[in-house]
């Protein structure tokens, strides 16, 4: 998810720089100048070290593990709010840009449907680990995915 954030900031970039300044002006969403789709970096990060911890479960790694999807749960939220009020909210352009301003956001539409997949892997990431600290002992310690592994 977080590489696909990126590769659609990087499809954004390319969009919204070949704008020619019109008599209305350019289009610059406020995600697009908040950098909504380059947090896809945080998913990236928080997903490796899922896998790390899934690999090597010690407890530094699972408490980076629980405040990185925490960030990723918040910085979801944060662009889910700025998409919908950049989808509300569309003034004026010159003709010029008005083709790079649509498929601008057609790109956020397809990035709105994406964010609740980030925030489900989160939070469903996030309750089960901490559900399975509080549960087991540092002498018994096994990560979400061996027990999601015992489950089957």
């Amino acid at each position: 998810m977080g590489i696909f954030h990126v590769f659609m900031w990087y499809l954004l970039l390319t969009l919204y720089i070949g704008q020619t300044p019109g008599v209305f002006g350019i289009y610059s969403p406020i995600t697009y100048q908040a950098g909504c789709s380059l947090w896809g970096v945080v998913f990236i990060l928080s997903g490796a070290l899922i896998i790390t911890v899934a690999r090597i479960p010690y407890p530094c790694l699972i408490t980076g593990a629980i405040i990185l999807n925490i960030l990723s749960i918040l910085l979801t939220m944060i662009a889910v709010i700025l998409t919908v009020a950049e989808l509300f909210t569309f003034h004026s352009l010159s003709y010029r840009n008005y083709g790079q301003a649509k498929l601008g956001r057609e790109v956020s539409r397809v990035l709105l449907l994406s964010y609740p997949l980030e925030f489900v892997v989160a939070v469903s990431y996030s309750i089960l680990t901490c559900s399975d600290l509080g549960r087991d002992s540092e002498d018994n310690f096994t990560t979400v995915t061996d027990e999601a592994e015992r489950g089957f």
